[in-house]
């Protein structure tokens, strides 16, 4: 039990108590979905149930402190009402019945290795030796009958704890679009009798792709949250790291997972140079590269070449090889930005989308001057994926700057500082309008 779980035991303040329950909650989200969607065979039924153990968590806890092992607790209280809750619904209880008939049957086709679990740090090539419920619920949510949309949201919203409000953050689309996405995904689980299984090796290439999708959203929620007090959320971005860990022991010869793996540590190395004292957002160009982790630099770097050799590359290596060329570059000034710009040419013939053309255009503008870039950016004004996305409003402010076009950029900060999700950004996009000598306006509704 952490240091923090044993204060909070011997503790009967309510605050306290329940800032453990949301740590609990936080830990243990992904597993205890996890294992009650396994065991029981209806994800609806896992997250009703979940929340009723938080709940009662929250009414013993102040009372009785809390158990020495916080998480087994909720697990046992939420398994209990699930239980309770079938005996009540005799309809609900039978159709639960047949998807674990089938389940098992299906467990039973595949081998008793499919259902067992092995240890994280244990090496594998078949779908038995998959070491984290997590991650078999993972394959489960990625399976082709879902639309590949849904397939990342339910899994986000499910397994990595994110709210639906920060997965619709992640995709770009309004709330209430996500919402639907999320139930639809759900009712086509539930409808078409999608098993809560591992999948069979034959068919792990193909699941594969949207484990990938899946497990790099979760890292770029870590990496740059979408709402909250903080820039980053490190332990979700460790955990992503962890499961790519998991997926690259699990299939050591795929690529595309090697070049995921890559990708997230040659952005993670720089967690901590990316915030300032204060928790405010610092820039490549600002950052103090000798805080850069460079152990997770030369694994990545390794892994790189291992995602472009042997074969076309996937999108995941170029996009390492991009964050690789950042890494090495001793000083901000001696990056390579015609080779950026040449890995962002490649990636945008993968995988054009307006966040990309973006990226480029900043590459651009390093490569070949601000006007170059905004050029390129005022060009995308018309992306409706942009409209709302606050990196695109402050690069257009900041090569506006540059071109002392200070009317302008202080209009697109402002523009940012409204879209902007996290307090650190606000606070840095303050300064920029400080900068200009403009002051920040209230936003008219």
């Amino acid at each position: 039990m952490s240091e923090r779980f044993a204060e909070a035991a011997g503790s009967t303040d309510g605050s306290v108590v329940r800032s453990t329950v949301e740590a609990v909650f936080r830990e243990e989200h992904g597993r205890l979905l996890a294992a009650l969607a396994r065991r029981f065979g209806d994800l609806d039924l896992a997250e009703e149930v979940a929340s009723e153990a938080i709940a009662a968590a929250l009414a013993h806890w102040p009372t009785d402190g809390v158990p020495p092992n916080p998480g087994a607790w909720l697990m046992t209280t939420a398994r209990r009402k699930a239980v309770d809750r079938l005996r009540r619904d005799r309809v609900h209880a039978a159709r639960l019945a047949v998807l674990q008939l089938e389940m098992r049957a299906e467990l039973d086709r595949a081998g008793p290795a499919a259902g067992a679990g092995a240890s994280a740090d244990t090496p594998g090539d078949t779908a038995g030796d998959l070491p984290d419920e997590r991650l078999q619920l993972f394959f489960t949510c990625a399976h082709p009958a879902l639309p590949a949309e849904d397939r990342t949201a339910l899994t986000l919203r499910c397994l990595a704890g994110l709210t639906t409000p920060e997965v619709a953050r992640a995709f770009l689309v309004p709330v209430e679009t996500m919402a639907k996405r999320i139930t639809r995904a759900k009712k086509k689980i539930r409808e078409a009798r999608i098993p809560f299984r591992v999948p069979d090796s034959d068919e792990l290439p193909q699941r594969l792709p949207g484990v990938l999708q899946v497990i790099y959203s979760i890292f770029t929620e870590g990496y740059a949250a979408s709402s909250g007090p903080g820039l980053q959320r490190l332990a979700l971005a460790e955990e992503a790291i962890r499961l790519a860990r998991i997926l690259r022991r699990l299939m050591p010869a795929d690529r595309e997972a090697a070049g995921l793996l890559a990708l997230m540590l040659l952005t993670h190395a720089r967690r901590a140079a990316r915030t300032g004292p204060d928790g405010e957002p610092l820039l490549l160009d600002v950052q103090d590269r000798g805080r850069w982790d460079r152990a997770m630099i030369e694994e990545g770097s390794r892994l790189v070449v291992t995602a472009l050799t042997g074969g076309p590359p996937s999108a995941y290596a170029v996009e390492a090889a991009i964050a690789a060329l950042h890494d090495e570059a001793p000083t901000f000034a001696a990056t390579d930005w015609p080779q950026i710009v040449a890995l962002y040419d490649v990636l945008l013939t993968m995988t054009p989308s307006p966040v990309v053309a973006l990226n480029r255009a900043v590459a651009v503008a390093m490569r070949d001057g601000p006007q170059a870039g905004l050029v390129l950016l005022d060009g995308l004004a018309g992306e409706p994926q942009l409209r709302g996305h606050h990196p695109y409003a402050a690069a257009r402010a900041d090569l506006l700057a540059r071109l002392g076009r200070v009317t302008e950029a202080a209009s697109a900060y402002q523009r940012a500082l409204e879209l902007a999700g996290t307090e650190p950004e606000r606070a840095h996009l303050r300064r920029r309008l400080r900068d200009l000598g403009t002051p920040e306006t209230t936003p008219t509704t």
